[in-house]
């Protein structure tokens, strides 16, 4: 059984899909993002992102600075569900 290298844990997305999307063209990091869908995960990218701009700076031979990062939407930091739920108390 071939082992999978799991890259984006959130999205469920491996290296070979981050390989073959490169290949196919999606060759920076926000048409990356959107053909894969990594990153957009619950994690938004904390736990993959550095795995993918890995990934990306091997096969195009940009570095890391060159490719940049993802756009970031808010919430930046994570909320937990109660403050939400919470509501405007005035």
């Amino acid at each position: 059984m071939k082992s999978r290298k799991i890259v984006c844990r959130c999205e469920d997305i491996t290296e070979e899909e981050i390989i073959h999307a490169i290949e196919e063209g999606y060759d920076d990091i926000e048409s990356l993002k959107r053909y894969t869908g990594a990153t957009t995960g619950a994690c938004q990218g904390k736990g993959c992102l550095m795995h993918i701009l890995r990934i990306l700076s091997q096969k195009t031979g940009k570095s890391p600075e060159e490719i940049g990062i993802t756009t970031q939407r808010p919430p930046v930091n994570p909320v937990p569900l109660y403050v939400l739920a919470e509501g405007d108390k005035e």
